[in-house]
């Protein structure tokens, strides 16, 4: 007589079973696959260490863009300018300013005064004759001229006023002019006008396409050798009878005359 125990034949296909798959290796118990889990976890520690190790080590340079030579780079800046400027050998300018850029690379080279700009003019005494003021200024050193913009005024030493929002100041025919609106006001008189031109020290000048108030005997007498006119036939008279150059350059001449 068999004394061992009979099992069914469904149970014994389950026993099967489980031991197949304990023996799996994608079983969570089983101790392949721990080793598998811990291995990846290092080299990810590993790895990970590695990269910070690295960009620690790495320096990083921010650096600009190269300056291509048509880049408009000033070659210098000053910020608040207090100077004397001379005149053969003698201090004949003062020039305040926030900010004085010279500048090199722009065509035509220039200074700009961006912020602003205060003349005064002295003379060989070192006594103040004038003050020449505007919110914007460019001098064109090549051409000697400069160009005054926003809220231009000028004094002279016979107590004349100009004001003006532009105007242009001629170093080679040591001149001023201006193709916009004008006020020249001075103790005998007041004139506005779209167009203005003058000499240097503003003795003599013109103002044109005028209006204003003028004192009676200017009205009743004809112009005169060494006269200025302004407005429809109103003499002023001036203080010299040089005659002016006219208020272009002859370039700019030649290209009206073209027309």
């Amino acid at each position: 007589m068999d004394w061992r125990p009979k099992y069914d034949d469904r149970q014994m296909n389950n026993d099967n079973n489980a031991e197949r798959f304990s023996a799996s290796p994608f079983c969570l118990g089983s101790s392949r696959l721990r080793r598998l889990a811990w291995y990846v976890l290092f080299l990810s520690f590993f790895f990970f260490h590695l990269s910070v190790c690295i960009s620690c080590s790495e320096t990083h340079e921010h650096t600009a863009g190269a300056i291509n030579p048509e880049d408009s780079v000033a070659m210098m800046v000053s910020y608040g300018v207090n100077t004397l400027i001379s005149d053969s050998g003698v201090i004949k300018y003062r020039i305040v300013t926030e900010r004085w850029e010279v500048n090199t690379v722009k065509q035509p080279s220039r200074w700009e005064f961006m912020k602003g700009i205060f003349f005064e003019q002295f003379d060989e005494n070192f006594h103040v004759q004038g003050y020449i003021q505007a919110d914007t200024a460019w001098y064109f050193d090549k051409e000697e001229l400069w160009k005054l913009r926003g809220r231009v005024s000028i004094r002279n030493v016979n107590g004349l006023i100009y004001t003006g929002e532009e105007l242009f100041w001629d170093g080679i025919r040591r001149e001023f002019y201006s193709n916009v609106f004008s006020r020249v006001v001075t103790p005998e008189r007041t004139l506005e006008g779209t167009y203005f031109r003058s000499n240097e020290a503003m003795t003599r000048y013109t103002v044109s396409n005028s209006k204003g108030s003028f004192i009676a005997e200017d009205i009743d007498k004809q112009p005169a050798e060494g006269q200025s006119t302004a407005g429809k036939g109103n003499a002023i008279p001036a203080d010299s009878t040089d005659t002016i150059a006219p208020p272009v350059r002859s370039v700019q001449q030649k290209h009206a005359a073209g027309r």
